[in-house]
């Protein structure tokens, strides 16, 4: 039965080390420098900390839930540091992801938030999963493959979706724009024009 220590003996320690210290100080970055200049205008800013927290977050999730699994079969899961460490991480990443994430979507259009909150989340989550948990060493080579190609398609589907709304934003703007100045000369040749009916 897999225990907490798992985490821990699963993945060289230098390799974690620098992967999440990567992560922490992009997370600095984009908080303290880029989201107070460009998080009101740009979409990117706020939904890369929460998908970069979101890396934490779940593995926190599935690093308790092998710690419920080994408390059930009655080992001291709960006397384990990293347990408690796991709990910690969990709770400030889930806070810190759900603020940012309803920051964006008070700024920006739903439409364009959740799908690209979806792609930057699910990118983060497959490295950190490759790196500390090592779930495609049993995938096949068809697997791999299967996936990288439903992964890319997800992306191509976001990437037009943000192009056709930005067409369809321009186009909506310029027929308004023609309307209001074709309104405007209609009621202007009217005011110009011999008043036949007039009594």
């Amino acid at each position: 039965m897999p225990t907490a220590g798992v985490l821990t003996s699963s993945l060289p320690p230098a390799g974690f080390l620098a992967y999440a210290s990567i992560l922490l100080a992009l997370c600095f970055l984009l908080i303290f420098f880029l989201a107070p200049r460009y998080g009101q205008s740009n979409i990117l800013v706020y939904l890369t900390i929460c998908s970069v927290i979101g890396a934490f977050s779940v593995s926190s999730v599935k690093g308790l839930g092998i710690a419920i699994k080994g408390f059930f079969a009655g080992q001291p899961v709960l006397q384990h540091p990293l347990t408690w460490i796991l709990v910690i991480t969990l709770v400030a990443s889930i806070t810190t992801q759900i603020n940012y994430l309803n920051k964006s979507l008070d700024i920006f259009n739903t439409s364009l938030v959740f799908p690209i909150y979806y792609v930057l989340f699910t990118t983060i989550v497959i490295a950190t999963s490759i790196i500390l948990f090592k779930e495609w060493v049993t995938m096949t080579v068809v697997d791999i493959i299967g996936t990288v190609c439903g992964f890319l398609t997800i992306i191509l589907g976001v990437f037009l979706l943000h192009i056709s709304h930005d067409n369809f934003s321009s186009l909506k703007d310029q027929v308004a724009s023609n309307v209001k100045y074709f309104s405007l000369g209609k009621y202007l040749d009217l005011e110009k024009s011999p008043k036949f009916f007039e009594p």
